[in-house]
Order: C-alpha cells, then sequence, then structure tokens
C-alpha cells in the first residue's frame, strides 16, 4: 500500500481521500516513511514535522463529519525552507537562522493549512536562495534521485528533490532567476513561476524582492495547477500583490487534454534562448518538443529578443543589490545567531563577527557585489544601466507577445552536472539560469515540464513555456496538452522512469516516523 500511494498523483490522492478510499492519516505515514527509508542518501529535508500524523488525523476527523473540506484536503506537502512556518525552524539554508522558529505563518503556507493539505516539513536549499544546484546550504547538498552524485537544482532543489524522490507529492518553491523552473528541469518535475503578485510574498524571506515569486512544485501539470489555485490572490500584507480574480487553474489544465487544445496555437521560438552553449541531448529533446507541437497544429514562428542577451549580466547586478539590503536585517541585534568576539566589543564588532560566521561564501559574495553596485560613485553604471536593460527586456517580451501566444525554450541548458563540478566557478554556476532569467525580469510566468532523457547521459530535460503576465491559465492549458503528448509518445510518464532509491518500510518505522 505504502509503495502506492507514494507514487500516486497529488490529483488522484485527493480523488482517494474524498471517497475515503484511504485516510490522510495512511497517506501521510507512506510518505514520512518513504522520507525516513531514503533521505539519508537525498537530503531533500532540513526538518520534518513532528505535527504531520497528528494534522492528518484531524483532517479525517472533519471528514468523518462531513464537513465540507478542500480539494487538496490531506494531501501532503513539502514546503521550501525560505518560507516562514509557526511550527517548524525557518533557516532559508542558513547557519545565521538555525534553529530560528518564526512566530508567524507566511499567507502561503496558511493558506495551505487553510486548504487542509498536511506539511511534511522542510525542505533544503542555497542559503537565502542564491544558487543554481542546492550545494550553497548551509546544511549540505541535497542529491538528484535521478543520479545520487549530480545536483539537483537550485535554489529550490530540496522540494524538487522531494517530489522526484516520491517523498512529498506536492512541494512549495520560490523562483527569484529559475530555482522553481531550473530544479524541475533536472529532476523531471513540473514547476511553475507564477506572475510577479499573483502569490503572496509575505513571510518568503527575501532575496531580491523585486524578482522573487513563490510557486508550486509537482509531478504533473494538474498537480501544479490545484496547488497554485491554494496559493493565488490578493494578499494585504504584500504591497506587491495583485489585486485581480484569477481564473481556475486546474479547470485550465483540464481544458489542455482537449484533442484539439494547441491546434492553431502560435508558439515562439526564442532565439537567444536556444543554442551555442547548450548540451546536444538538451537540442534533441527540444527539436522533438517542437516537432509534437507541429504535429498538434501549433503555429512554430522564430523569433528574436536582442535583450536577452544582457538579461543574465543586468540580473546578477540587480539581485545583489536587492539581497545586500534585505540580508542586512540579520545583523544579530533582532533575532538568528549572535556572535560575541573574545573578549567582547561593540555593536559591530558582535555584527562584524555573527556575519563573519553566519554567512556562507557565495551569500558573501553578493552581498559585496551588491553593496558596490549601490554604492554613491557606482550606482547609475552599474544598477541604473541594469535596471535599463530589465525595461528592454519587459519591452521585448511585450513584442514578442504582440505576435504569438506562448514561448518556448529549453528549461535550463544542460541536465545536472555531477556535484562539486562548478561549485568553486561563480559565473559557470550563474549561466545555469539563462533561459530562466529573462521572466523574472519581466515578471511573467513561466512553467517547465520534462520533455524526454538526454541521450548521452540518460538524465531528465526541460522544456520552458512563457506566456504574458496574468496570463498563467495559457501555461496551465497548454503544458497539460503537451505534457499528455509527450507520455503518449513514450508510453509512460517521464517520472516513472526515475531511478527507484531502495528503502525498508521496517527500518523506516524503527527510525521513528510512525
Amino acid at each position: 500500500m505504502t509503495h502506492d500511494l507514494i507514487h500516486l498523483s497529488a490529483a488522484d490522492l485527493a480523488s482517494k481521500l474524498a471517497s475515503r478510499e484511504v485516510s490522510s492519516v495512511e497517506v501521510t505515514k507512506a510518505h514520512l516513511d518513504r522520507i525516513a527509508g531514503v533521505d539519508g542518501d537525498v537530503h531533500a529535508f532540513l526538518h520534518v514535522s513532528e505535527n504531520a500524523l497528528a494534522a492528518a488525523a484531524a483532517i479525517d476527523e472533519r471528514r468523518a463529519a462531513g464537513e465540507t473540506l478542500g480539494e487538496l484536503a490531506g494531501v501532503p506537502i513539502a514546503i521550501k525552507d525560505v518560507l516562514c512556518t509557526l511550527d517548524m525552524p525557518s533557516t532559508s539554508g542558513s547557519k545565521i537562522l538555525e534553529g530560528w522558529v518564526p512566530p508567524y505563518d507566511a499567507t502561503v503556507v496558511a493558506k495551505l493549512r487553510a486548504a487542509d493539505l498536511v506539511p511534511l516539513g522542510k525542505t533544503n536549499m542555497d542559503e537565502f536562495a542564491m544558487g543554481s544546484s542546492t550545494e550553497y546550504s548551509a546544511y549540505g547538498p541535497t542529491r538528484n534521485p535521478w543520479d545520487l552524485d549530480r545536483i539537483p537544482g537550485g535554489s529550490g532543489g530540496g522540494s524538487a528533490a522531494a517530489v522526484a524522490a516520491f517523498e512529498a507529492p506536492l512541494a512549495l518553491g520560490s523562483d527569484t532567476g529559475g530555482s522553481i523552473r531550473q530544479p524541475g528541469a533536472v529532476t523531471g518535475t513540473v514547476g511553475v513561476k507564477p506572475t510577479y503578485g499573483s502569490v503572496s510574498r509575505y513571510g518568503a524571506i527575501a532575496l531580491a524582492s523585486s524578482l522573487d515569486q513563490v510557486g508550486p512544485v509537482s509531478r504533473t501539470v494538474l498537480d501544479s495547477a490545484l496547488l497554485h489555485d491554494v496559493i493565488k490572490g490578493h494578499d494585504r500584507r504584500d504591497s506587491t500583490s495583485l489585486t485581480d480574480d484569477w481564473p481556475s487553474f486546474a479547470a485550465a489544465a483540464r481544458a489542455g487534454l482537449a484533442p484539439d487544445a494547441l491546434k492553431g496555437v502560435k508558439v515562439g521560438i526564442v532565439r537567444e534562448l536556444n543554442g551555442e552553449g547548450f548540451q546536444q541531448g538538451v537540442k534533441a529533446r527540444f527539436a522533438e518538443a517542437v516537432a509534437t507541437l507541429q504535429a498538434a497544429g501549433a503555429e512554430i514562428v522564430e523569433v528574436s529578443a536582442p535583450s536577452f542577451e544582457y538579461a543574465i549580466s543586468a540580473y546578477y547586478l540587480i539581485l545583489p543589490a536587492e539581497a545586500s539590503s534585505n540580508l542586512a536585517k540579520f545583523d544579530s541585534v533582532r533575532f538568528g545567531l549572535r556572535v560575541t568576539p573574545e573578549g567582547g566589543g561593540t555593536v559591530e564588532d558582535v555584527m562584524a563577527a555573527t556575519r563573519e560566521q553566519g554567512f556562507g561564501p557565495e551569500v558573501k559574495r553578493r552581498i559585496i557585489l551588491g553593496t558596490y553596485a549601490l554604492s554613491a560613485g557606482y550606482y547609475d553604471a552599474y544598477y541604473g544601466s541594469a535596471q535599463k536593460v530589465r525595461t528592454l527586456v519587459q519591452r521585448d517580451f511585450s513584442r514578442l507577445f504582440d505576435e504569438v501566444d506562448v514561448l518556448i525554450s529549453p528549461s535550463a541548458p544542460t541536465t545536472a552536472f555531477p556535484i562539486g563540478e562548478k561549485v568553486d566557478d561563480p559565473l559557470a554556476m550563474y549561466l545555469n539560469d539563462l533561459t530562466t532569467i529573462p521572466a523574472n525580469l519581466a515578471g511573467i510566468p513561466g512553467l517547465t515540464l520534462p520533455m524526454g532523457l538526454a541521450a548521452e547521459d540518460g538524465l531528465p530535460t526541460g522544456l520552458q513555456l512563457m506566456a504574458p503576465a496574468r496570463e498563467d491559465a495559457r501555461l496551465y492549458t497548454y503544458g497539460a496538452a503537451l505534457e499528455q503528448l509527450f507520455e503518449a509518445s513514450w508510453g509512460h510518464s517521464l517520472i516513472s522512469q526515475a531511478p527507484h532509491l531502495e528503502y525498508s518500510e521496517q527500518t523506516a518505522a524503527t527510525e521513528g516516523v510512525v
């Protein structure tokens, strides 16, 4: 039973729970057993909830009493450690917040609880979401379930790996420059960066406030849509939150299952996001995806966005600048780690010692870069110029969406690379977000779904779809249509081909997960 439950989609679990074929306690226990059995190898979780089974039991009692529950009621979910949770530590992958338990839930976490999902725990991530491989976590790297010697992407590698390893059917991530979509590509999962402002950022530990966006991680397009429906909507506590009335994204995904869902759709291939420097296996799978779209009746148009050539440079000036400001709050005075120098010292001495010990090398690198870019003598030359490029990126997207309905590209230029290969080469690491960064600069939505395995290494590749701001529903309709076509051609879902990590349910129970 456990094996069967952990391999079901969130939608299928929800159906079985609603019909009372299984209980939330059974489903939650199956996933907790899975975590206990395999997470010693994967290291997707930083903290496993002690309240999960009690929360599941309470949902089962309410269902038995005839209460009306949410569509995903009783389904377990993992939560990226960048999100505040009042009953679990929230460290953002950093030693400077080790053991810190917030006094409140992030809005999206509160919405999960209100919709009767069951939080399983907090997932590993690059420190303060700075990274593309989850190797910059202060608590050690997460490993890719497809190959434990390779990275699961970043910064949200923990959430993607948890879903790919069947430790959770759903997860929440955050995407600043691709931290949902790039991990999705290299782990064979589905990830969505919603329109900026459509999902509350209140309670998300900020990296770059004009770029960060919380979004869903899952194994199917429909599951992401169902989770997106839970977390979307206006939040008065988030000053950037949109007041739109959003459509049902689950309904949009189901509409994509119609036979002619892609007929007549204009699809733009962005020349600057597919070419030199891309792994051959990624390019081959992308060409096949384009052919699939054409066969389904879509019109393929090659388009160009010249500003995208400068997007990654602009991003790595804007992000560090905003990060240096946001991370100033970690000063040893208000909360978190406090390191007092030997013999004492001033507040400035304590702050310096705390930040030296509490921040990792990548965080320090970006704070220094960002502070420099914002300094009086260099603001216009660096930060100001980067914002001008951002405007050009936004204008290019606006122009392209006058021509096409949706844009596509590979979600990442390569498959998962070996752990340690790029950790000491920041510039090589930054290039992993080449295809995902433009969407964050423009605030538009993006979705990644599996498009097959690369021939040279047998590892997953991802297809990215991008739509105009506020048109997230398009991504779910076209994404679900493509997912159906891909799986029909393969004869199975891609994730079903992932290596199954061995574990003993009896061993898991004796290790304390019961």
